[in-house]
């Protein structure tokens, strides 16, 4: 399966795990979002519970030089607090919905991470001396005597433990009616978006007590409101574009030059809907649950319920690939609609390379799509095969009467276990994928 590399095919094997074996999952502890940083050197996850995770990669070892660094735990902090909104009687609860990295600037990190209402932009700094030797204070830290002062010495620093400390700079709250849904950093790194469910924001980096609006779908009367932003992006390098994607499953594309508020679209992106297909649910499965624009910003990628779509920007009518993640599931629409399954938010996400593409299904299954050969695999993120090193076998649903030996039934799915989060290394090729409570880090088996 070609990879970040292309060319030859190789075999995933798994790296890690990451979080507790319990059966019982503890609703906070279920990961909400994964991204990796701009290197690829750290990997911050997000929880309901409105913890953020940061997970750094070690060194490789001279004692193993072929052996890629494992991640570990770098830092942990609480990002969200559960608040109360008095005005409107509203519990916002803490629930990390995005996390996204900032371009380092400095030897300090930066991210935004968001719940429904308030955006935070964090800085994670390390120490790892202190200054000894002060002259107007004592070691201990109370202050001395001027008078009793006969000498003056110069501070030195020590070494000290390392010390990792996450400390809030900025605060941008009081911005959203509805929930946020999406962040995304543009390419000028002064300005960022926020999208909830019928508006697009535009931040400065710097500014917390004002943003502007560029985008509303609000209709005067609310009883007329026919769909909602689910999605919004930056482009990776024009800072004046961006799309959002709307629950009816089409897709704008918006330049801010041309006007201050972006309600009349430059492109539009919708693919006719076939009509001998059309069902009770053809509404619900074709909204739009993420998009993000490839490296090279000349495709994005839109997911909606039962598959994967790649469009080219300079074409509007039909997107160029669509790959089904999982298209035996159609039967089961009426009994995914009554437990509520098919309003599930999968995201989808492009290796290094926009060579391949991966995104989450269910029963902990994830699916990868290799563009130029148009081949693709399902694999398991599950700790029965978490040996190190352990190469990833490929899975197979049946839909028929007859069952293969390796293959598994299309009934016999686990629903409540779901891959909605994923992330792909922006140089190589690992993968986080987030089940549950679990992060799961998986790597080619190339060393």
């Amino acid at each position: 399966f070609v990879g970040v590399g292309g060319g030859n095919d190789f075999q995933w094997c798994f790296s890690q795990v990451k979080g507790a074996i319990d059966e019982d999952v503890a609703e906070a502890d279920i990961i909400s979002t994964v991204e990796f940083n701009y290197s690829g050197e750290l990997l911050a996850t997000g929880d309901k519970g409105g913890r953020v995770v940061i997970f750094q990669r070690e060194q490789e070892s001279k004692n193993r030089p072929h052996s890629r660094g494992e991640y570990n735990v770098y830092s942990t902090f609480q990002s969200h607090e559960p608040e109360f909104d008095y005005l409107k009687s509203l519990e916002i609860e803490e629930k990390i919905n995005k996390i996204r990295w900032l371009p380092q600037q400095n030897a300090a990190h930066s991210l935004l991470s968001t719940n429904d209402k308030t955006i935070k932009l964090w800085k994670i700094s390390q120490r790892d001396k202190r200054a000894e030797g002060y002259n107007l204070k004592d070691e201990d830290g109370r202050l001395r005597d001027p008078f009793r002062i006969t000498s003056l010495r110069v501070p030195v620093l020590l070494p000290m433990d390392l010390m990792v400390e996450a400390s809030p700079r900025r605060i941008f709250a009081n911005a959203h009616t509805y929930h946020i849904n999406s962040i995304s950093v543009n390419s000028d790194h002064e300005t960022y978006l926020s999208a909830d469910d019928l508006r697009v924001n535009l931040w400065h980096l710097e500014i917390t007590d004002r943003s502007f609006n560029i985008v509303d779908i609000k209709p005067a009367n609310m009883e007329e409101l026919t769909e909602v932003i689910t999605a919004a992006e930056c482009h990776p390098h024009q800072c004046n574009v961006f799309v959002y994607s709307s629950s009816k499953g089409t897709i704008r594309l918006c330049d801010m030059r041309a006007a201050a508020l972006c309600d009349r679209q430059s492109k539009f992106f919708e693919e006719p809907e076939d009509p001998s297909s059309r069902s009770f649910f053809s509404e619900i499965i074709s909204s739009i649950s993420d998009v993000k624009f490839s490296h090279s910003g000349r495709y994005m990628m839109t997911r909606d319920y039962l598959s994967v779509k790649v469009w080219d920007l300079n074409m509007e009518n039909r997107p160029v690939e669509t790959y089904q993640v999982h298209e035996y599931l159609r039967s089961k629409l009426c009994s995914l609609y009554e437990n509520d399954c098919i309003f599930d938010k999968f995201e989808c996400c492009w290796n290094g390379s926009d060579s391949a593409i991966m995104t989450g299904s269910y029963n902990n299954f994830f699916r990868m799509f290799d563009r130029n050969t148009r081949r693709d695999i399902t694999l398991e993120a599950s700790r029965e095969n978490s040996k190190p090193r352990a190469i990833l076998k490929a899975r197979k649903v049946s839909t028929g009467g007859k069952r293969k030996k390796d293959e598994i039934s299309v009934d016999s799915l686990d629903f409540n276990k779901k891959i909605l989060h994923t992330a792909w290394h922006p140089k190589e090729n690992v993968i986080a994928v987030a089940a549950t409570n679990n992060l799961y880090i998986f790597q080619d088996k190339i060393n």
